[in-house]
């Protein structure tokens, strides 16, 4: 009998895998990237202190009005601009990204594009 795999509990156990190597520093802190079915979220964590600097997401009041009538990709591009934008007023320029466990396509990709248009570097 075959065992059907439960896709996020094998993206938190790849997740894992990457955290043991990937950590965010005070000088080049993690970003890291959540996205549920209908939102997607990012934050830039300081590791060494266990605090987050600052986020975003699809959720937040400063995007409402952009995000009407758009894609999935489009409102994580938008995403990614503004996390960018935040940690650029924190003099944040090097960051590592950690994509969460999710294969590095579709609204990942767009939101590591958006930070990079923001003028975060990885």
């Amino acid at each position: 009998m075959f065992k059907k795999s439960n896709k996020n509990q094998d993206r938190k156990a790849k997740h894992d895998r990457i955290r043991n190597t990937l950590s965010g520093s005070k000088e080049q802190p993690r970003l890291n990237v959540y996205r549920s079915t209908v939102h997607i979220y990012a934050q830039i964590i300081d590791d060494e202190q266990g605090k987050t600097l600052c986020s975003a997401s699809s959720l937040d009041k400063e995007l409402a009005g952009k995000l009407e009538n758009k894609t999935k990709s489009e409102i994580a591009y938008e995403v990614g601009k503004l996390v960018g934008s935040r940690a650029k007023k924190l003099k944040i320029k090097k960051v590592v990204f950690d994509r969460g466990g999710y294969i590095y396509t579709g609204r990942v990709q767009k939101l590591a594009e958006g930070a990079r248009s923001a003028g975060l570097e990885f």
